[in-house]
């Protein structure tokens, strides 16, 4: 059998010398906004027979196991007989405080470099040399060594020897793997009606490195639909890796719960669960400083060995199991999580970690990412938050405050806040004192943006703690990386309000920039019981033509939900009128039917109303309401209200759209039923109707793209709360004159259709 493990330059210099503690809140980011720039100035200079950015690949044999290192040089120098092998830094550090021995870790990637490069040319010896530049100055300091292929074979020895527990550990690990998901058979006793049809539009997805855009109705069993087909892909190596991405936390704990099912009945694989930073810091104060955390000081040396203790003993890595071995080996549970995910067989985390350009998995090399499928659960979620991953905004005030507080203190960061603000004042009075959509970016704010990214980093690279400061550095690194994805399917608002001033670049339409991060992966499935229409997601999640669609049915019986439709005019000028019939109707259906409701309203103001109306009738059952911004215990305890038997019926006011619309699982007698107030149209603004002219210029119907779809998503999802199991049986009652239109009807559930149409 052959042993083989195909690894990175720079993850396998990484793993063995990176050494000392995680840093401040601030990582330095001048590779990404100057780093590139810094690379491409240095290669500029280059001579005729140089070459920049050069392929190297070798094999390297130790101990039965080939390890296949690749990379690419940043420079290969020929002066007459002799090379160098250049490897450029560049830094927001003072360059005399750099020294030669300052980052053992650069010699080891020159180094590696210099032995592909002599294995592959055949060469007694070679120089290495480190170039390091300053990202504001330009300014340039170098060392340079000569070593002879004695010296980098002792050195590849050493460096492949101290990787090889780990990569002895990760084979061993995926040979168990492989066995065990030969003998997995599926963890039920039998295939709910149309699950064999999607788990097997799922397989035959990854194993021809499609997309497949899924509507799959609750109960279908979406979440092991999706997870056993990917498993068994990879035991058949058509995938070595899965991303389950999710917007929601118990979504995350359903596919833990599919992977620990499925472990139940024999299978070893390895997946790890990623917890938001705020959610598993053991500190009160997350604050990634050495100063501030001991699980920050000193994490990198200690890191590999808590690796190693985990992935020797557990499969399923949850945030309790993470966190046990983070307090045992006293490192970050974060970036603990972080670290796993590149050696896990299956990552469960939210969207963001793959299609967010500020976090996504940076080490996760291309040939890796082919060879990945992501499962992409409640998908419908994924338009509005993309729109919020490629958008970006800043203030004003942010930057008048921080050239106040700079100036005599720092003049680069004084100087470029001070022209940043007075750019956007110059904005300001050119669009006047009303919030405007302005087609194109200014060119000037960006340049100006970059220049301050460039002052602000020098002052948090050497430690100085500012959060203000730390804050805006983000604000802008955000701005001027979505600048650069900036075309027609973008706009710019520039909103004035009294002595402020915010920019926003949005991302009207993201399905190109969905479409090109996850072209990147093996395969792709989107799912969801509301990816409906489906041409409408498959258009706005990137898909294309020759992608592969399935509608499932419902696994339930249509008698076991009773629809109703009330004809009201729920449009914000008849809002008034409707309150007293909405109120008689809910006092009605609870008396008719006791039991648990939800009512979904469009708006807090909407339900505000009706609330304090039915106030005044005493009702025969307990009224509860939602409130904004409630705390994660203030929904339990809304939830919790669910769960008690008491004598009076329980009838719970929601806002569609919001926290309780989606995600909730009330099953049985815990929900009776759900009343739906109105389409879910989004609020009528300078936002949507921009974004319905885009539409309708991209020859869509706009109006249909901007507000109906995503309205009616929102319908579905809240429809969605009452049949939630095999045994529940349930009433829906959706409120609006709209619903008996033909283009609502069309897009109604089909277990939705026998519906009964109320007096008004």
């Amino acid at each position: 059998m052959s042993r083989s493990v195909n690894i990175s330059v720079r993850s396998l210099v990484e793993y063995v010398y990176r050494s000392g503690s995680i840093q401040s809140g601030f990582k330095s980011t001048s590779s990404l906004i100057e780093g590139t720039k810094a690379h491409q100035t240095i290669q500029k200079t280059y001579e005729e027979a140089d070459a920049a950015e050069v392929y190297l690949q070798t094999n390297y044999t130790y101990e039965d196991i080939e390890y296949i290192v690749e990379g690419r040089c940043d420079g290969l120098l020929s002066r007459e007989e002799a090379v160098t092998i250049d490897e450029i830094k560049s830094t927001a550090r003072n360059l005399d405080e750099i020294t030669r021995e300052s980052y053992p870790v650069h010699w080891a990637q020159a180094k590696c470099y210099a032995y592909m490069y002599i294995k592959k040319e055949n060469r007694e010896k070679v120089a290495v040399q480190l170039t390091y530049v300053h990202v504001d100055s330009g300014e340039q300091k170098k060392f340079e060594e000569e070593v002879t292929s004695d010296e980098l074979e002792e050195f590849m020895l050493q460096l492949v020897k101290s990787y090889a527990p780990y990569a002895k550990l990760k084979i061993h690990n995926s040979e168990k793997r492989d066995e065990s998901i030969r003998d997995l058979a599926f963890p039920y006793a039998s295939y709910r009606n149309g699950q064999r049809n999607f788990a097997g539009a799922v397989y035959k997805t990854i194993a021809d490195k499609k997309t497949l855009f899924a509507n799959a109705p609750t109960g279908t069993g979406k979440t092991i639909s999706t997870l056993f087909p990917a498993v068994k892909a990879i035991g058949e190596k058509k995938a070595e890796k899965i991303f389950y991405l999710t917007a929601k936390t118990l979504n995350r704990k359903n596919a833990e719960e599919a992977l620990l099912l499925m472990k139940a009945h024999g299978l070893f694989l390895q997946s790890v669960t990623i917890t938001a930073k705020d959610k598993i810091c053991f500190k009160e104060e997350t604050r990634c400083d050495s100063a501030h955390c001991e699980f920050a000081d000193g994490y990198y040396d200690r890191i590999n060995g808590a690796v190693l203790d985990i992935l020797e003993h557990e499969t399923v890595l949850d945030k309790a199991i993470i966190s046990e071995y983070a307090k045992k080996h006293k490192v970050c549970p974060f970036e603990f999580s972080i670290d796993l995910a590149y050696a896990a067989d299956s990552v469960i985390c939210d969207y963001n970690y793959v299609f967010d350009p500020r976090v996504s998995f940076k080490r996760l090399f291309e040939e890796q990412k082919k060879r990945t499928v992501l499962l992409m659960d409640e998908a419908h979620n994924l338009v509005d938050r993309a729109r919020g991953m490629y958008s970006a905004e800043i203030m004003k005030s942010s930057y008048l405050q921080l050239s106040r507080h700079f100036k005599r203190k720092h003049d680069g960061v004084w100087i470029t806040a001070k022209r940043i603000n007075e750019e956007l004042l110059r904005l300001k009075k050119e669009h006047g004192e009303r919030e405007a959509a302005v087609p194109g970016m200014t060119e000037e704010l960006i340049a100006l943006l970059e220049d301050f990214l460039v002052q602000a980093e020098q002052i948090l690279a050497s430690g100085e703690s500012d959060e203000q400061l730390l804050e805006t550095f983000f604000e802008s690194l955000q701005m001027v990386k979505i600048s650069q994805f900036y075309d027609e399917r973008f706009v710019t608002f520039i909103s004035p309000y009294k002595s402020e001033v915010k920019v926003r670049l949005f991302c009207m339409d993201p399905s190109q920039l969905l479409f090109q991060t996850g072209k990147k992966y093996g395969s792709r499935i989107f799912f969801s019981a509301t990816l409906s229409p489906l041409s409408y997601f498959r258009e706005m999640l990137g898909g294309e033509e020759e992608d592969y669609v399935i509608r499932m049915p419902s696994p339930y019986e249509k008698e076991q939900l009773d629809v109703f439709i009330q004809p009201l005019s729920t449009r914000f000028k008849d809002r008034e009128k409707t309150i007293e019939p909405i109120v008689n109707m809910i006092i009605d259906l609870v008396e008719k039917r006791p039991g648990n409701y939800l009512v979904f309203f469009p708006s807090y103001r909407y339900m505000t109303d009706v609330f304090e109306r039915l106030a005044e009738e005493d009702p025969v059952f307990q009224p509860i309401v939602q409130h904004p911004a409630m705390t994660e215990e203030e929904r339990e305890t809304f939830l919790n209200h669910f769960d008690s038997k008491g004598e009076k019926s329980l009838v719970g006011f929601a806002v569609m759209g919001g926290i309780f619309s989606e995600g909730i699982d009330l099953k049985r007698d815990r929900l009776t039923g759900a009343v739906i107030i109105g389409v879910g149209l989004p609020q009528v603004g300078l936002e949507r109707d921009t974004m319905k002219e885009y539409f309708q210029s991209a020859g869509k119907n706009g109006y249909d793209f901007a507000y109906v779809y995503p309205g009616m998503n929102k319908v579905l999802q809240a429809g969605g709360r009452v049949i939630r199991s095999e045994e529940d049986r349930g009433t829906l009652v959706l409120v609006d004159d709209r619903f008996l239109t033909r283009k609502y009807v069309e897009m109604l559930p089909e277990e939705w259709g026998d519906f009964k149409v109320l007096n008004k």
